[in-house]
Order: structure tokens, then sequence, then C-alpha cells
């Protein structure tokens, strides 16, 4: 007899009885059951797509992922074998970057919404250029920068003229004559060769004074 089918309950009236599991063991669902149910009520599939359609789309689907996988694993050996290269070849990071900038450059240059821009420029530049206001107001500037350096060069006339006027002016040449006289006493007839004489030099000293 197997203990384990035993009631081992004391006060129960079966003591000693075997227990029939049977029948309770019987209501215990299969796990594999339990799952294929819970996935078909959490996934149900398309209206019209039968479960053999199904099943081959989802194999289809696991080697599709597959090949990316290996597909990612190749691509990720690639650049480290261009990073490599690169390092041998004294690639820096800033100058791949110049180099992409310089190349995105002349696609920008040679693209056709580019080349579209700058005939539209173009049209509005000489559309602008042949209007009738731009013509008057490109005159009228350069009118005014006629006008404005001649008037420069009227000021710059009258002033020299005045300064001309008033060097020869009978003021100017009284304090020219002064500025030299006052030089003159200052520095002394140096040019002509002569010494300058201290204001002690002028009095005569007496060798005998009487007394």
């Amino acid at each position: 007899m197997d203990p384990a089918s035993q009631d081992i309950n004391l006060n129960s009236p079966n003591k000693g009885l075997v227990v029939d599991h049977s029948d309770s063991l019987s209501d215990v669902p299969v796990e594999g059951v339990v799952e294929g149910a819970v996935g078909n009520a959490a996934n149900p599939l398309p209206p019209g797509l039968t479960e053999e359609e199904a099943e081959e789309l989802r194999t289809e689907l696991t080697k599709v992922e597959e090949e990316i996988n290996t597909l990612r694993q190749v691509l990720s050996a690639k650049e480290r074998h261009a990073t490599e290269l690169k390092r041998k070849l004294g690639l820096s990071p800033l100058t791949e970057l110049k180099q992409n900038l310089t190349k995105s450059w002349q696609d920008v240059q040679t693209s056709n919404a580019y080349l579209r821009t700058t005939e539209k420029l173009g049209e509005w530049n000489e559309r602008v250029t042949s209007l009738d206001l731009y013509k008057k107001t490109q005159e009228t500037l350069s009118q005014a920068g006629q006008k404005t350096s001649a008037a420069l060069t009227t000021v710059g006339t009258v002033i020299s003229k005045r300064l001309g006027d008033m060097r020869n002016s009978a003021t100017f040449k009284s304090f020219e004559d002064k500025v030299g006289n006052l030089k003159y006493k200052v520095v002394g007839p140096k040019g002509n060769g002569e010494a300058v004489t201290s204001p002690t030099d002028t009095t005569p000293t007496q060798e005998n004074p009487p007394f």
C-alpha cells in the first residue's frame, strides 16, 4: 500500500483507508494543451488564413529574422575592417568629416533643386534690374554719390584757400615774427657760429676793484 494514498488524518473516519485520487487527477489539464489554447486566444488568425498557411508564414519569418541577424554580424565585421584600414591610411575622423562635407556640398550644387533655385534667382534678378523703379533708384544713388564727392572736393578746396589766406594775413605774419624773435632770444645765433653769451658774461669783471 502506498503511504501517500492513505488518509493520515487522525480525526477522519476513513483513517487508514486508501483514498482514490484518480478522479481528481483526471481533471488536471495537460501543459501543452493549455499553452496552445492561450496562444491561439492571444494571437487569433486573421480571417481567411488557415492554420497551415499561418505555420508557413511563421517559418518564413523565423528564416528572415535569422538572415537579418547574419547580415548585421557581417556588417559589423565590415565596419571594423573599414575602421582598421582608415587607421592605417592615417584618415582621422576630422579628415573624414571634411571629405563628407565637401562631397555633400558638391552633391547639393549638382542637385536639381539647387540648379532650379539658381535659375529662379537669376530670373528674379533680371526682372528686378529691368524695372523702371530700380533704374531710377540706381540713377538717384549715382547722382547722390557724385554730388557728395563734388561737395567734399569743394570743402577741401575752401579749407585750403582759407589756410592760404590766413598765412598771408598780417595777423599771422605778426605772430610768425614774434615766434621767430622768441626763438632767437632763446636759442641765439648758433646758426652763424657765434657763441652764446650768458647774462653774467655781459658785465666785465674788474681785476683791481677800488677800495
